[in-house]
């Protein structure tokens, strides 16, 4: 049998700023580009027609449902 470590391999996190709501984020992975990311919240207002999340999703965020959804 080979020989296993026992010690925990450190994740290496960084941390982001999203460049329109100031908000910060924490990635796994060094982003190529950070001053372009966004976050959710805004990636979503300024593309509402992508915004696919459930109703569940939005009312719990105080997100008024589409009219689709309230069938």
């Amino acid at each position: 049998m080979g020989f296993r470590s026992r010690r925990k391999r450190e994740k290496i996190t960084h941390n982001y700023t999203c460049s329109l709501t100031n908000e910060e984020f924490v990635t796994t992975e060094k982003a190529p580009n950070p001053k372009e990311l966004l976050s959710v919240k805004a990636f979503y207002d300024m593309n509402p027609e992508m915004d696919d999340r459930p109703a569940i999703v939005k009312k719990k965020m105080g997100l008024p449902a589409s009219n689709e959804e309230k069938h």
